[in-house]
């Protein structure tokens, strides 16, 4: 028995019922393969695959991504907006309010004690957003030291 073949990003893209294009493409690789990146990071790492491609393009592009959720848009305070690949799921995240690293903290195991609201005002809950705060471990020595 093989293994199911994991599709194409184009293939995502189509799937997603998106055009597929160059830059796309190449937004959508930058995502997953970085970790929590903002807007400039992306255009960059576009860049570098595919040539010039304007700030106004990769906006669009990533409202678009985010729309049809192949990536997913956090925005911590007083942070820019930063975008990962991984969706479908419900983690959160962890901020260093030092140096403004991020990363996944996966929601509780079993049922998702997050989504049981005390009051949910008769809203129908499919997600909630957590982000904890501190300092992360390089910070947390500097500080320490």
């Amino acid at each position: 028995m093989t293994a199911p073949r994991t599709p194409s990003t184009a293939e995502e893209l189509r799937d997603a019922g998106l055009r597929v294009t160059a830059a796309r493409v190449a937004l959508l690789e930058t995502v997953r393969h970085g970790d929590h990146l903002d807007v400039e990071t992306i255009a960059s790492g576009v860049r570098d695959r595919v040539g010039h491609i304007s700030l106004q393009a990769v906006y669009e592009a990533l409202h678009a991504l985010t729309a049809a959720g192949l990536v997913r848009r956090i925005e911590p305070a007083g942070s820019p907006a930063r975008f990962e690949g991984r969706v479908g799921d419900n983690h959160h995240h962890v901020v260093c309010r030092s140096c403004g690293v991020v990363a996944d903290v996966d929601c509780a195991t079993g049922e998702a004690p997050c989504l049981a609201a005390s009051d949910d005002h008769g809203f129908s809950i499919d997600e909630a957003e957590v982000i904890y705060w501190g300092l992360c471990p390089d910070c947390s020595t500097t500080r320490s030291s």
